[in-house]
């Protein structure tokens, strides 16, 4: 960052929020940084049970591998977003990151912002002793060996950003087995806990999404961040969070 400039990214730690009304929190969010009523901002958070599907409806629901009704017999929601990115699953123990940012303001395309996103991720991974990698050509997301630890599904509107990225901390991997995830297929899902294994010991799950979110700041040119916790955002109607 050139000439000293101090740039802040705020950082909302929302805990567990159903997707729905996270999805409806993006839309007021990004309308507001649109219009400059707020700067940029991450909202930090995990989501019950979910399963999503990008805006290629065709293509991602073919990538569902069981009925509806038998993927919502398991308890999980499902949801047809206009992110980019195929059929993927969220859930406890992921960490999702949605950022709501001004790409011009940032000075970057939206390439740069994807390796961003990766980048953050692959320096958490390496945080806690496991080399991640970006996705070869036509894979999206991060890669542990052949084994996907994080999950890309953006989408950008006049130079905004919304939608973003899950990391897999521990969360339960059978649910990945009802879809081809992201579209790839042949290909294992891991996570960082199955990663480091049993014996080694991991951090609480809301230190590790501040380290994405910090590592996502820095990655991205942001001097400082701001973390918010959700008892500190009394306008946030109707997202109820809980603890990690």
């Amino acid at each position: 960052m050139s000439g000293g400039v101090r740039r802040v990214l705020e950082a909302w730690r929302l805990g567990v929020v159903k997707y729905g009304e996270a999805l409806q929190l993006q839309e007021r969010l990004v309308a507001d940084r649109k219009a400059g009523r707020v700067g940029d901002l991450v909202l930090s958070l995990q989501h019950p049970p979910t399963y999503t599907l990008g805006k290629r409806r065709e293509k991602a629901e073919r990538n569902l591998l069981a009925p509806e009704a038998d993927l919502r017999a398991l308890g999980a929601e499902i949801h047809r977003t206009e992110r980019g990115g195929d059929a993927t699953f969220h859930g406890p123990r992921q960490a999702v990151l949605y950022p709501l940012l001004s790409l011009r303001t940032l000075g970057l395309g939206a390439r740069r912002y994807v390796e961003g996103l990766e980048s953050a991720m692959i320096q958490v991974a390496a945080l806690h002793g496991v080399s991640a990698r970006p996705g070869d050509p036509g894979e999206t997301g991060v890669w542990v060996g052949d084994r996907k630890i994080g999950a890309i599904g953006v989408r950008i509107s006049s130079g905004f950003t919304w939608h973003g990225l899950a990391f897999n901390i521990d969360p339960d991997l059978e649910y990945f087995e009802h879809i081809v995830p992201c579209g790839i297929a042949g290909k294992g899902v891991t996570s960082l806990r199955r990663e480091v294994g049993d014996g080694a010991e991991l951090p609480a799950d809301g230190v590790i999404h501040d380290q994405l979110v910090g590592c996502l700041a820095t990655t991205l040119g942001f001097t400082d961040v701001e973390f918010k916790d959700d008892s500190e955002r009394g306008d946030l109607i109707g997202v109820t969070a809980s603890q990690y």
